[in-house]
């Protein structure tokens, strides 16, 4: 069985992937506790804080709300500038091709480290750290079928695929 995708995630694909993976760790639970305090102290001291503690407050709220959610946003632009744009992935019996016009990059199965799927993206990672984002948008009908296939050729199954 062999599966073919262009390869073109993007900026708001990994910067779901981000969010994901912040906010189901604990420093996802320490900005949600953080930003839960900095309400209840804008609440309670709001009307005799002087208009500096104000501002220090709407900022303390903002940073985890706003400020971080952006920050990543515009790293994950950055980082797509890295991405060929004419990149296509195989996934067949014996591992993963990348090809692009940057070259071509051929991985065995068992090189791979780890693949989770979680809402609408699926992660398959080439190192502890990196990897390929495959959205629903990329896959498209295929997402099931593909699971099965890719838990079936892992040695590490997909959650819910095996």
């Amino acid at each position: 069985m062999e599966y073919r995708f262009k390869y073109q995630p993007t900026a708001l694909e990994l910067w779901k992937l981000s969010m994901y993976g912040i906010f189901s760790s604990l420093v996802g639970i320490t900005n949600i506790i953080f930003t839960i305090s900095m309400l209840l102290l804008s609440i309670r001291f709001w009307g005799s804080a002087q208009i500096i503690y104000k501002i220090v407050l709407i900022i303390g709220i903002c940073l985890f709300t706003c400020i971080q959610p952006l920050a990543i946003y515009l790293r994950a632009r950055k980082q797509m500038g890295e991405i060929p744009l004419d990149m296509e992935i195989f996934f067949d019996e014996e591992g993963i091709k990348i090809i692009s016009s940057e070259g071509e990059t051929n991985l065995i199965w068992k090189s791979i480290k780890g693949v989770k799927s979680k809402a609408d993206i699926t992660t398959i990672y080439t190192t502890d750290k990196y990897g390929l984002i495959l959205s629903d948008r990329i896959l498209g009908s295929s997402k099931e079928e593909f699971l099965i296939f890719l838990s079936s050729k892992l040695e590490r199954k997909v959650k819910g695929y095996d």
